[in-house]
């Protein structure tokens, strides 16, 4: 089990759920913007949300939304040191720094004296695109072992001022070197990891890259909060993280959807009735599994772990339900006949 630290209201390690995390892509000092944003991300299930706080102008609206804002809020720093203070002095949950900007050690001591000043923790975000100069003549490139010893090099100044309320992530535009980093580090450490793969590319692409790094990870037990870092809107990244923490086996709420990718033995639009399905359910939070399948030959006994599904057959189709007998039913009575089941569950 890793350490635990909290976000505002949200644990993260020390066994809790596995939180997701998204951040915004309106400009901080759209005041107006980011709030309508920060709803909707809390709306959608992001736990935990993140701002770029870039210069003095920023820092101060950081401060105005933290008043107001639904969720806890992370402040993203960069090469300026001094925003991480005014940021953690305007209610900040949560400062995330990069040590291969921020600056050196007296830089790093005075963002944990203003941390630890108000109880907010720091995430150690190493970043394969901004690594320390002498790590990179060290390694030639951006290895997950230098995303490593970056991450305990800052660590370790941290700890050397006392201050242990720490998370950490070590990400890259490479899903295998982002896997190998926090594997490494898990192996050596039990601080909480962020995990996530950054600069993803296309939004398929990302949903692909992420579901492969966070999903790898997530089986062998490691990650304790995710971002899901798409090239689109934030809601998005937290609809993302959801159907992979829920892949994975991680997390139960909602409903999970299993289909047939139909064949020649199709007689009904499966696809169609997918995408019904999927859209009726989608704010369910029963923790039950759908079965959408196009053939009553096959279609009951691969989904025979479901909890309720539907089978088509040539104009009609069968319902069934763990325990009980199937129920033929016409085309048109499958999709309202599920539903009304499902509701009654």
């Amino acid at each position: 089990m890793t350490k635990s630290i909290r976000v505002g209201d949200v644990q993260i390690g020390g066994g809790a759920p596995v939180s997701i995390q998204s951040m915004l892509n309106k400009p901080t000092t759209d005041i107006v913007g980011c709030l309508e944003q920060l709803s909707a991300l809390k709306a959608a299930g992001c736990q935990i949300a993140r701002l770029a706080v870039p210069n003095r102008e920023a820092a101060r609206a950081f401060g105005d939304i933290c008043k107001e804002s639904p969720l806890p809020l992370v402040a993203d720093i960069h090469f300026d040191y001094e925003l991480a203070i005014l940021a953690a002095q305007g209610g900040a949950a949560k400062i995330r720094i990069n040590p291969g900007n921020i600056g050196g050690a007296d830089r790093v001591r005075a963002v944990v004296a203003a941390c630890r000043d108000r109880g907010i923790p720091i995430r150690i975000g190493v970043n394969g695109g901004s690594l320390d100069k002498a790590l990179l003549e060290k390694y030639g490139h951006p290895t997950a072992e230098a995303l490593v010893e970056s991450a305990f090099s800052h660590v370790a100044l941290l700890e050397r001022e006392g201050f242990y309320d720490i998370c950490v992530s070590m990400k890259s535009s490479d899903v295998s070197t982002m896997v190998r980093a926090a594997r490494l580090f898990r192996q050596r450490s039990d601080y909480p990891l962020h995990i996530g793969v950054t600069e993803t590319g296309p939004m398929e692409m990302g949903r692909i890259k992420s579901a492969m790094g966070i999903g790898a990870l997530l089986l062998d037990g490691i990650g304790d909060t995710v971002r899901v870092s798409l090239t689109g809107g934030p809601v998005e990244e937290v609809s993302a993280a959801k159907a992979i923490l829920k892949a994975a086996g991680v997390r139960k709420e909602g409903v999970n959807i299993i289909s047939c990718p139909t064949c020649g033995r199709t007689r009904i639009d499966v696809i169609g009735l997918v995408d019904q399905v999927e859209k009726a359910l989608r704010n369910c939070e029963k923790p039950i599994t759908v079965a959408v399948m196009g053939c009553v030959v096959n279609g009951p006994g691969e989904a025979r772990e479901a909890d309720i599904g539907i089978a088509g057959g040539d104009g009609w189709g069968t319902l069934f339900q763990k325990g009980r007998e199937p129920v033929k039913l016409s085309y048109k009575e499958l999709l309202p006949t599920l539903l009304a089941r499902i509701n009654a569950l």
